[in-house]
């Protein structure tokens, strides 16, 4: 996997001289990519084909890895021997089958909702939420780490009047924002316009939960009429929170009080593709008004028939053991990493700190995305440590998160063990206790990790310019 990144970010446009002008201009800005090491690429990861741990994936549950879901995907099969592997059309035309609308409907009533409306993936499902629900004159408000898909969503193709973000998790930034448009956003204060509220039940990339209460509390006080609604992106919510893995919404019992909420089967549940939840109001908005949903065909009998087998595994109750387990792995990692000497030094010396560490014995539940952060420039050498450790956890820079904010983000499974979660601590206090010890040594010495020197030299037999 190393190898397979390295030789994706040498750069190419400079050997390309000769070539199309079409070509070059593409590789050149790759190439602003490959400057920084931040080219992305398609890549087998090492934790499939050896013997490496799996901290990265979205397979939470562990339903792939452990072949629980196929098992019950071929069961599922066996029942329909006659199935049609395509839907051949779109839901609007030809593509809808019975199947897919009692799916339909068993998943909303999974998660106490009127009805549902399964589409192609969470992008596709955020992408047709805001083209089809704010009207002209509603406004939205968002926390600012919402999906990029949301973001897209309101700014190419809303009719929203404007929109507003407030900083994240903020209750009191939520605030000012709202008493805002009481002032400013007549229609709104007149009760004739609405204020969309987005935000998710936990965050991709800092694993932290929505103060979603406390937000819908300021929400009925400033606007006690009711013209602000909430929708609840569930994606890092589904199977692994809530009763059975209903999500966070379902823990928090207000499912009647969310008028949309969007759960993904990418992750937890192992398969593809998401779920709108709402009522027959809100589903023919988003069936006659959002383009991706309209203009696209509708998921296949394959699809749906493996989203129906995770969400039997949940009902069965086969994934609360699961659940459990992954509680139980990320309260053990906390207890380890911050028992280490060296964790208090590092943390501050500021060379590495994990916020989802601090007072989590306070919180009702702890989440299996921890994100690990560093120094900015020592976010690939701590990637390198672990990768090299047989510990696959990965980078995460800009533009996924903010410039300055990089991190190395690791999530939990209910296949990882209390041994493989050791030495994952371990392995990170290694690093920190070295990282401090180069930063003590005297100027003019090598600074660079072991790992990292080892993979430059790797990057240098592949002619691959070095930064750091």
């Amino acid at each position: 996997m190393l190898s397979t990144w390295m030789k994706s970010q040498k750069l190419r446009a400079p050997a390309m001289k000769n070539e199309s002008v079409f070509y070059r201009n593409i590789e050149e800005a790759l190439d602003v990519r490959r400057a920084d090491h931040a080219l992305y690429n398609i890549k087998e990861n090492i934790w499939k084909s050896s013997d490496a741990v799996d901290f990265c994936s979205n397979d939470l549950l562990s339903l792939g890895a452990s072949g629980l879901l196929r098992e019950k995907f071929m069961a599922e099969l066996a029942l329909y021997p006659n199935f049609t592997p395509g839907a051949g059309g779109s839901r609007m035309m030809d593509g809808n089958y019975e199947y897919l609308e009692n799916l339909e409907r068993e998943i909303a009533e999974f998660h106490g909702a009127e009805t549902g409306l399964f589409v192609g993936s969470g992008f596709e499902a955020n992408l047709a939420i805001f083209a089809a629900i704010p009207r002209p004159g509603d406004v939205i408000v968002y926390d600012e780490l919402v999906h990029a898909s949301s973001i897209e969503g309101m700014e190419k193709h809303s009719l929203a009047n404007c929109r507003f973000p407030f900083s994240h998790n903020d209750v009191e930034s939520f605030r000012d924002v709202l008493l805002n448009i009481w002032e400013t956003q007549t229609l709104v204060k007149q009760g004739v316009r609405s204020v969309i509220v987005a935000v998710e039940s936990i965050y991709s990339m800092d694993g932290d939960v929505c103060p979603l209460e406390e937000l819908m509390e300021a929400a009925a006080e400033i606007f006690p009429g009711g013209q602000v609604q909430f929708y609840v992106d569930e994606a890092h919510s589904t199977g692994v929170i809530g009763p059975r893995g209903s999500g966070f919404v379902c823990e928090l019992g207000l499912e009647k009080s969310i008028p949309i909420r969007l759960h993904t089967f990418g992750k937890a549940i192992a398969s593809a593709g998401a779920i709108i939840l709402c009522n027959h109001t809100v589903k023919a908005a988003l069936t006659n008004f959002a383009r991706s949903v309209i203009y696209t065909t509708a998921p296949s009998f394959i699809v749906a028939a493996s989203v129906r087998a995770g969400y039997k595994l949940l009902k069965d109750g086969q994934t609360e053991a699961g659940q459990k387990h992954i509680q139980h792995l990320v309260k053990h990692f906390f207890k380890t990493i911050t028992a280490d000497p060296i964790w208090a030094k590092a943390s501050k010396a500021g060379a590495l700190s994990c916020p989802l560490a601090e007072d989590w014995e306070e919180r009702a539940f702890v989440t299996h995305i921890v994100p690990i952060w560093t120094r900015p420039r020592y976010t690939y050498w701590l990637m390198f440590h672990l990768l090299l450790s047989k510990f696959c956890a990965y980078g995460v820079e800009y533009p996924t998160v903010p410039k300055g904010q990089s991190r190395v983000r690791v999530t939990f499974h209910a296949n990882n063990t209390e041994a493989e979660t050791d030495g994952l601590a371990q392995s990170i206090c290694s690093w920190a206790r070295e990282m401090l010890d180069l930063e003590e040594a005297e100027a003019g010495e090598d600074r660079i990790p072991k790992a990292a020197r080892q993979v430059y030299s790797w990057m240098a037999d592949e002619a691959i310019e070095v930064t750091h």
